[in-house]
């Protein structure tokens, strides 16, 4: 069994859509198809959920209708058979008088959480429709029959293997079956979701409980690179990479998959193929336990962070000080992303401001505290225990002339990470760039 996730804008076009199925009909053996909202759809979805809180109905109203003009467009020249242009039709209308219905609803979390789920139900059944008129074996089984999350919004693998089970079972002749991402139920039984980006964790977690042979994650570029192909030229898509060395990349920037999308996959040990959509024959680059270390693999940045300094000498040879530290972050759900000591100050970086003013207040209370914005994070990934000395070297020359803010080396023996003023970012990647890629015939990344 092989995983297959297609992105938003994989499925963005009638064009995309039936590149897409001649990538899934061209696979052998059988497969899960999950799939993402078509491009722009949850955008949409989510101004018209911000729209109705706000009791703005009419101005809903009128997105919704957007929506709706928007598919039917899609399906005026997606099918060709008039029954499945019908069956289209029925369906889009269904979907659009939902949301008008929501529309006349009080709202409450849980029609936000109904409005978001539209995209999803709506991609997967104008796909299948057009599988089933390209006259190919395969079924649409509904991720809210098997999808589910705890109290505190984790998958709970055992009942969503218990249940897919069953629903694969009932389709027994089926090579393809296509469902969808990113929508769930959580402990109430209530339509959920798995946040932005979840489309990959779905698919991480179905690979997860049905041990696929692989799992396929289609996007728009070949692969993962080794720096940011936005900000620098002559990036390189990287063959192959730890699951250990994707994942820091994933949570310190790299765009092309979901932080926490890996880590099913990884404790199951199945590998994860990241592919491009509209370059098919691209190698793409695999994420699996046994891939040659390599001493940098590839560089990211993550912006809009925030460093918070505390300084006080109450910390010199004080046990417990630290532990009071994060128990305001804690108290307050912000995660941490950096940390940096010496004796009497401690700095560390978050990305969610939202409770910024409150955590400094209750911090005011152990010392004086700084706070600088508009921060980047870079982060260095790799094999980097193996050689410390040759790679921090190279690394602070490239960037002698870039002031940079915090350090963090040592916590991972995968990841080397400092924080530079945003307004400094596309310089230091294309400077690392240069200084530690210097890419030679079938090389991948620096050996130092």
């Amino acid at each position: 069994m092989l995983v297959l996730k297609f992105g938003g804008t994989s499925v963005g076009s009638v064009e995309n859509i039936r590149k897409v199925a001649t990538i899934v009909e061209g696979i052998s053996g059988p497969k899960i198809v999950v799939l993402s909202a078509m491009s722009g759809v949850t955008n949409g979805l989510q101004k018209i959920s911000n729209l109705l809180r706000v009791e703005n109905v009419q101005e809903a109203k009128a997105e919704i209708e957007l929506l709706h003009h928007k598919y039917k467009e899609v399906v005026q020249e997606l099918y060709e058979d008039n029954d499945s242009f019908y069956k289209a039709n029925v369906m889009i209308s269904y979907n659009i008088n939902l949301l008008l219905d929501y529309a006349k609803s009080d709202f409450t979390e849980n029609i936000d959480k109904l409005i978001l789920a539209q995209g999803e139900l709506v991609s997967t059944n104008l796909f299948q429709l057009y599988l089933e008129e390209q006259n190919l074996s395969s079924a649409l089984i509904s991720a809210l029959d098997f999808m589910q999350i705890d109290a505190h919004g984790e998958p709970q693998l055992d009942v969503i293997g218990e249940r897919l089970s069953k629903v694969l079972k009932t389709h027994n002749k089926v090579d393809i079956f296509i469902t969808q991402g990113f929508i769930c139920r959580n402990k109430n039984n209530e339509v959920d979701n798995l946040k932005r980006g979840g489309s990959d964790y779905t698919a991480s977690i179905i690979g997860a409980v049905v041990q696929a042979n692989q799992i396929q994650i289609w996007t728009d570029i070949d692969g993962m690179h080794n720096n940011d192909p936005r900000f620098v030229e002559n990036t390189f898509s990287i063959e192959e990479i730890s699951f250990d060395e994707a994942a820091e990349l994933a949570y310190f920037g790299a765009k092309i998959l979901h932080p926490q999308s890996i880590i099913p996959a990884k404790e199951k040990n199945i590998p994860v193929l990241l592919k491009n959509t509209f370059k098919p024959e691209a190698k793409g680059t695999l994420i699996h336990t046994n891939a040659k270390p390599q001493n940098i693999r590839a560089i990211a940045a993550k912006d809009n962070i925030t460093a918070i300094k505390i300084k006080s000498y109450r910390m010199l040879m004080a046990y417990g000080f630290l532990k009071k530290i994060f128990e305001v972050f804690e108290q307050h759900k912000t995660s941490i992303d950096m940390i940096t000591t010496s004796e009497v100050a401690v700095s560390l970086t978050i990305d969610n401001t939202t409770r910024l003013d409150a955590i400094v207040q209750d911090l005011e209370g152990f010392g004086s505290i700084e706070v600088d914005a508009d921060l980047s994070i870079i982060c260095i990934a790799g094999d980097i225990a193996q050689n410390r000395k040759g790679i921090t070297a190279s690394i602070f020359k490239s960037l002698e002339d870039i002031p940079i803010r915090m350090i963090s080396y040592g916590g991972s023996n995968y990841n080397l990470s400092f924080l530079v003023k945003t307004s400094d970012k596309i310089a230091v990647l294309n400077l690392l760039n240069n200084g530690l890629f210097a890419r030679k015939p079938n090389e991948q990344s620096i050996q130092v």
